[in-house]
């Protein structure tokens, strides 16, 4: 896939690295037992590599006047307290794990620089129910539930939800949650009766598998998938066997449950 130029905070978001899941282990792994030098090195490799992942979660805040640099250099934060934080013996992809926190860092960055006036105890009792949100995800590998939260501060869940909403700006249903080139997902595509954000992550993952897929395997499932088309004539377009597509799109299919 052909990633355009663009530049954020001098960084060249199309030259960015793309770490794999086993890179990823490998590398928080090595932060936790190699030399001071290996530790050092594999931290900043392991920053560098998920760069992406920090564009990824700023689409969702962008659009409401704040400078894209600012944004980029508060996801940043978010991923990298994240990479420090993040236990590698959990069975748990790091992305489940740092969108969360990218996207809690970029909250608060956003909470503390609202021209809406919130009162003072109503903005405390949000900070703690983001805090509380982040310990209770790196416990459990999920997002937590309101209950779960409310719990955890010993108050009522309404009190939890009306903190949280307060310090929230409006948010328009056409704004992005994830773009990559044509294909762009608005918040209106995420509305649901769900009371978390599981949704919105679940289609990063996706985009993520996807694009880790060889441009037959991605061509193979969009021609069968989204227009609807037969084995045999995906096969005959192509030009290979109708058993070759089958194991190809198989394979494909396989490697995307893999990496979800």
């Amino acid at each position: 896939m052909q990633y355009h130029k663009v530049e954020i905070c001098g960084v060249n978001t199309a030259e960015l690295t793309v770490l794999t899941e086993q890179e990823k282990r490998t590398l928080l792994e090595r932060m936790h037992s190699g030399t001071p030098d290996e530790r050092r090195c594999a931290r900043e490799k392991m920053i560098n590599g998920n760069l992406r992942l920090v564009l990824s979660v700023i689409q969702r805040f962008t659009g409401r006047g704040e400078n894209l640099d600012d944004l980029f250099q508060v996801g940043v934060i978010g991923l990298i307290k994240a990479i420090d934080n993040f236990d590698p013996t959990l069975d748990v992809r790091f992305s489940t794990y740092g969108v969360p926190m990218v996207a809690g860092e970029l909250r608060r960055y956003l909470r503390d620089n609202n021209a809406i006036r919130v009162s003072r105890s109503m903005r405390d009792t949000a900070y703690h129910a983001m805090q509380v949100k982040e310990e209770l995800t790196a416990e459990s590998g999920r997002e937590p539930t309101v209950e779960e939260i409310a719990a955890r501060l010993g108050i009522e869940k309404e009190q939890v939800v009306l903190a949280l909403e307060a310090i929230v700006e409006p948010v328009s249903l056409y704004e992005p949650v994830f773009s990559e080139g044509s294909d762009t997902v608005y918040v209106m595509d995420q509305v649901s009766d769900r009371d978390d954000d599981r949704g919105w992550l679940e289609e990063i993952a996706l985009k993520e598998a996807v694009r880790k897929l060889s441009d037959r395997e991605r061509r193979i499932l969009s021609l069968r998938y989204f227009k609807g088309r037969t084995q045999m004539e995906v096969a005959e377009q192509i030009g290979i066997s109708q058993a070759q597509v089958s194991r190809i799109e198989k394979g494909a299919l396989d490697a995307i449950k893999r990496e979800m």
